[in-house]
C-alpha cells in the first residue's frame, strides 16, 4: 500500500513541476487566455498558406499556374460572374483554387487584379480579373494543360485574366 502511495506523490510532484516550467510565473487572468507569442518562424499547424497565383512559359505563351506547385490554372466561360457555376460532377474535374486568407502575386501577376468569392460549401476562390480560378484534375505534372478548350468552355488564362482560346 505504501508504494501506491509513494508512485502517487512522485507523480503529483513531476506533473507540479512539468507544469512550472511551462510557466512564465505569472497567471492568466481567469477571464483571458494566455497571448500567442507576438513573432513566429512558422505558421500554426491550424493557419493555411496562402495561394500564390505567378506565370509561366508554355507553348500556349504566358499562362497563370499555382505559385506552389507549378500547376496549369484555367478558366470557365461559363463562369459570367465573380461567382463560381462550377460544382458537384463538374467540380470533381476541375476543383477550384481556394485560399484562407488573401491570395497572393506571384512573379507576373498583378496583385490589383486578384480576388475572391465565396463558394456555397463556405470555402473561398480564388479570382483573377473577376474569374474563377480551377485546376484540371487531368493535369498530373507542371506545365501539363490538358484541360485547355475541354469543351469550347474550358481555357487556360493569361496574366491579364483573360481566356486563352486560340
Amino acid at each position: 500500500m505504501r508504494s501506491g502511495w509513494l508512485r502517487g506523490l512522485v507523480m503529483v510532484a513531476t506533473l507540479a513541476l512539468v507544469a512550472a516550467s511551462c510557466s512564465d510565473g505569472e497567471e492568466a487572468p481567469a477571464d483571458q487566455s494566455p497571448t500567442p507569442t507576438e513573432e513566429s518562424e512558422e505558421p500554426s499547424p491550424t493557419e493555411e498558406a496562402e495561394a500564390t497565383v505567378e506565370v509561366a512559359s508554355s507553348d500556349l505563351g504566358d499562362i497563370v499556374v499555382d505559385g506552389d506547385e507549378g500547376t496549369t490554372l484555367y478558366v470557365f466561360l461559363a463562369d459570367e460572374t465573380t461567382e463560381s457555376t462550377c460544382y458537384d460532377d463538374c467540380e470533381a474535374a476541375w476543383p477550384p483554387l481556394t485560399v484562407e486568407g488573401e491570395p497572393a502575386a506571384g512573379e507576373g501577376i498583378d496583385a490589383s487584379l486578384l480576388g475572391t468569392s465565396e463558394r456555397t460549401d463556405g470555402s473561398v476562390q480564388v479570382t483573377l480579373d473577376g474569374h474563377p480560378l480551377y485546376y484540371f484534375a487531368q493535369d498530373a505534372a507542371p506545365g501539363d494543360v490538358n484541360g485547355q478548350g475541354v469543351g469550347d468552355v474550358w481555357f487556360v488564362v493569361s496574366p491579364e485574366g483573360e481566356a486563352l482560346q486560340g
